[in-house]
């Protein structure tokens, strides 16, 4: 018997009063307890997505449903389940952290003593309990993105949803914000994110989907996406830029300038067999780096389709 997805989104269209359609029929699960990419170029329909699970955008055609319960017939229910972490700053930056976690509690019908002890435990856990009683707008903004978490784990949701969590953070704040997502799925929680560092998709997330123009064109486990890259691209820098450039069977290069090239090298071609054919032409490699990350040479190619036709008043929703 399988058990029920953290996530179940069936046949989803949306088209807003301006005649935008932002999704197209869409349909995904997500299963309990997964680390779980959702990615897009902008524009693609993420934002909308979210704000429709998590009851911010009124839903258009098509199901909702957050571990078995309905969306739009069991909302209160449903948002119960849910922790939500947007992309913009969006608390009362006037107010303490602490008063600001136990508000957020209270929402949620949690006892005053019960919001307490989780405030300390969420502050201290995502290193900001020495600012408890500060007033949340002289925080950093790496604080203040640790304390979006904080306040979204405050009814200690099965879902918890990371809308674009470490923009503008330094790498240190976010490694230690990555540290404490880590720890809460692997003690059951449940996390989406969403994000534009696309190696932090690669590095944290075992499964992924890609939206664009309102649908899902992948939906896949992460290792098997990954295996689907045949080719990849590096930037070789050399020290002679007036000879010819070979020609190597399944190779393709291109000069860049006098100083450097790209190379986009099949998997079944060893790196090896490149650097001897330039070297044969009298070009010496002398540094190499990937053109991109993996996750990212292969969304680029992913996206990279032309718009579908726009939708007929068939398929827009209210």
């Amino acid at each position: 018997m399988t058990s029920t997805p953290a996530l179940s989104v069936r046949n989803l269209t949306k088209t807003y009063d301006n005649g935008v359609v932002a999704l197209r029929g869409l349909s995904l699960d997500v299963a309990a307890g997964d680390f779980f990419a959702l990615l897009g170029p902008n524009g693609a329909g993420k934002s909308t997505l979210i704000g429709m699970i998590a009851s911010l955008v009124n839903l258009g055609e098509g199901e909702i449903e957050v571990f078995g319960l309905s969306v739009r017939h069991q909302r209160n229910q449903a948002m119960s389940q849910i922790g939500l972490v947007p992309q913009e700053i969006n608390f009362n930056q006037f107010e303490k952290p602490v008063e600001i976690l136990v508000n957020q509690a209270g929402f949620y019908g949690v006892p005053r003593k019960i919001a307490l002890q989780r405030a300390e435990k969420y502050l201290r856990a995502l290193s900001l309990w020495d600012k408890r009683d500060a007033t949340s707008r002289t925080l950093s903004g790496g604080m203040k993105r640790r304390l979006m978490i904080a306040r979204a784990m405050m009814n200690e949701p099965r879902l918890l949803i990371l809308d674009e969590p470490t923009a503008g953070v330094d790498i240190e704040i976010r490694r230690s914000m990555w540290q404490f997502v880590r720890e809460i799925n692997r003690t059951g929680t449940t996390v989406i994110l969403t994000t534009h560092y696309l190696e932090e998709a690669e590095q944290l997330c075992r499964n992924i989907a890609i939206i664009d123009h309102g649908r899902i064109i992948e939906h896949s486990p992460m290792r098997s996406l990954l295996a689907k890259l045949d080719v990849e691209s590096f930037v070789l820098d050399i020290d002679d830029g007036e000879h010819s450039l070979p020609a190597i069977d399944g190779v393709r290069l291109q000069r860049l300038d006098n100083g450097s090239l790209e190379a986009e090298v099949p998997k079944a071609i060893a790196l090896s067999e490149v650097f001897a054919a330039l070297h044969h032409h009298g070009i010496r490699v002398k540094s190499m780096r990937n053109k991109a990350n993996r996750l990212e040479e292969l969304f680029m190619r992913l996206v990279g389709n032309p718009a579908p036709p726009p939708a007929t008043d068939a398929g827009r929703s209210p």
